[in-house]
């Protein structure tokens, strides 16, 4: 590591943010806010209209899914498609696409299309993903990113409960909802027509894309798909299986399902201080936490410690159920603030498409840790939930803690 006050080895320098930067940004958050708001509100929709026509709770789940494999299959290949377009392009493409397929909801019930439409919603929801995150990361002032990151974190967050929450106060019965969520989509792509020109990314030309530029990022930054993978695990993961987690303890149903709502306000109240203190220590003026790198990876393992030590509180939850709103409240708060840190992290290494490189790690570890959690955690609750379902739990937290113990090179 390099001495308190020095340059990072290896670093990128990032350049100083373009001259229209602040008006980059307002534009990239109110346009992925309004995108966000109503995808978010298309989603549950879609899903009980299918309901609704008799489809089977399995088809249902299959239709879900497919958004989540649209965003697997484009991930890796962002770079490319960043480096083909350009960074202002590609932005646009993530928000018109949207806008297209919401419409076709509207105007056909040919399931087979559904489908389609999901599957490209879904690469185009990914590609804004990584993309929207990576830009944040690298025009958000040097000072301030921690602040610009979290606070970025945060209004996504927040997208989680505003759409459902608009689809409730609408209704899910005749054709409001559909276009009120397609208003917001539109508005999404008028946000984005306002994002000025950003200037070229330097490593345009240079850089390795898709699966191979993925493969240097990995190379390069091992513990991004570490974080990722912990973080997915504890904030996305466990949330759409904490309502089993609350009725195996014997809570009621309603009860059950607040333990989601505790997960996500520890999310949405935790990633925006994370990032404003990663700011703080990583200027601090006699550089008390080490270099800016070094300060980052002491917040990434206080959070992997605090989620080991939420963990071990599982085995005396079962005889004290209302301990499981906190336990959730950490889980959501530490997972969340995971993310934030590593996206911190990367973004002050690395510009252009490079940054897009790692952006993409970040997004398909932190997908893999979500898609997994549900998925191992509803085995060893049905085997075990009090052996098995703390057993998966303490082992992943105590990996997240085993892999941060070291520093980086």
């Amino acid at each position: 590591m390099s001495p308190p006050g020095q340059p990072e080895a290896g670093r990128v320098t990032v350049p100083a943010p373009a001259p229209h930067a602040g008006r980059g940004l307002a534009a990239i958050f109110g346009a992925t806010f309004c995108e966000l708001v109503g995808v978010f509100m298309l989603t549950p929709l879609l899903l009980l209209r299918l309901k609704d026509a008799g489809v089977s709770t399995a088809l249902a789940g299959l239709f879900a899914a497919t958004g989540w494999v649209g965003i697997f299959l484009v991930t890796p290949l962002a770079s490319a498609v960043t480096q083909r377009l350009g960074r202002r392009p590609t932005l646009w493409l993530s928000a018109a696409v949207p806008v297209v397929t919401a419409a076709g909801f509207g105007l056909t019930d040919h399931l087979p299309t559904w489908f389609l439409l999901n599957l490209i919603a879904g690469m185009a929801g990914g590609l804004r993903w990584v993309l929207a995150e990576a830009i944040v990361a690298e025009f958000a002032p040097a000072h301030r990113r921690g602040q610009m990151v979290g606070l970025f974190e945060t209004m996504v967050g927040a997208t989680f409960v505003i759409g459902p929450a608009l689809l409730a106060a609408v209704g899910s019965t005749g054709d409001a909802a559909l276009w009120i969520a397609f208003g917001w989509l539109l508005a999404g792509l008028l946000w984005t027509a306002l994002i000025p020109r950003l200037p070229g990314a330097g490593d345009q030309h240079g850089a390795s894309v898709g699966w191979r530029g993925v493969w240097q990022a990995l190379k390069a930054h091992p513990l991004i798909m570490a974080v990722g993978f912990i973080g997915g695990f504890f904030e996305s993961g466990l949330t759409s299986i904490l309502p089993l987690y609350g009725l195996a303890l014997g809570l009621g149903s309603a009860v059950a399902a607040l333990l989601v709502s505790a997960s996500g306000l520890g999310s949405a109240l935790m990633m925006l201080p994370a990032g404003m203190l990663a700011d703080r220590m990583a200027h601090h003026p006699q550089g008390r936490w080490g270099n800016e790198a070094h300060a980052r990876l002491l917040l990434m393992r206080l959070c992997a410690i605090i989620t080991l030590m939420a963990t071990l509180v599982i085995p005396f939850v079962a005889g004290t159920p209302w301990l499981a709103a906190p336990v959730a409240f950490v889980w959501g708060g530490a997972g969340g603030c995971l993310y934030t840190l590593a996206m911190i992290d990367i973004g002050s290494r690395e510009e252009g498409i490079t940054l897009v490189n790692s952006t993409a790690v970040l997004v398909l570890s932190y997908t893999a840790g979500g898609v997994l959690a549900p998925a191992l955690g509803g085995v060893a609750l049905q085997w075990s939930p009090a052996l098995g379902f703390p057993a998966l739990l303490l082992f992943t937290a105590m990996l997240g803690v085993w892999l941060l113990r070291r520093e980086p090179r």
